[in-house]
């Protein structure tokens, strides 16, 4: 059941650590695309235009994984690689965190820094909420019209959502569905042949 499953954040949240004057601002946030990554990165380095530095990283997808850290001028792998590894650890996805550093004066040296880039990510992980979520599968269905009804019947079997139709002598439906349904979209339609599935990539 694991492989049909992933674990996430609902909600964004912060969480605040301190080290010999500096200050680290952690922000976990639920994320489902690079757009929006982009996007919530450029609002953020403009309110925080007068921090040191802002470091992130991200994992994407459900299934097969897109992840990227940057450390913004840190020592290489003293900040983005950190804030990675513990979204890594707690297996997250479809997640953002990004931590604003404010200097105090005093350089901390790659473990401390390390370490605290890794405390102000658990910071913020910790005052969120974090969740299972089922992965969804897409596909188009094309048919005749009058296996409506059968299509129809199958898709409430198969727990899918419908997220467009086109009705006609000849119709198509996108549909959304649970991964651990996949085998069972087939079956309930290997017998007729006018019926037509294709998976559709997210």
């Amino acid at each position: 059941m694991k492989n049909n499953e992933f674990n996430t954040i609902i909600e964004p949240s912060q969480g605040i650590f301190k080290e010999k004057g500096s200050r680290f601002i952690a922000f976990s946030i639920p994320v489902s695309t690079e757009e929006e990554i982009k996007s919530t990165l450029e609002t953020m380095r403009k309110k925080y235009h007068d921090a040191r530095h802002i470091c992130y990283a991200y994992i994407l997808g459900e299934d097969e994984k897109i992840e990227h850290a940057n450390d913004d001028g840190e020592p290489t792998g003293t900040a983005g690689k950190q804030i990675l590894k513990q979204l890594q650890i707690k297996e997250l996805t479809n997640i953002l965190v990004v931590v604003v550093r404010y200097f105090g004066g005093v350089l901390l040296g790659t473990g401390p820094l390390s370490q605290a880039y890794r405390e102000a990510t658990n910071c913020s992980l910790e005052n969120n909420k974090m969740i299972k979520r089922e992965i969804q599968l897409k596909c188009n269905i094309t048919f005749q019209y009058e296996e409506m009804n059968t299509v129809m019947v199958a898709l409430k079997k198969l727990q899918a959502t419908v997220i467009s139709q086109k009705i006609d002598m000849e119709c198509s439906i996108i549909a959304q569905f649970p991964k651990r349904n996949e085998e069972m979209l087939f079956s309930q339609f290997k017998s007729i042949e006018s019926i037509n599935i294709q998976m559709i990539e997210s």
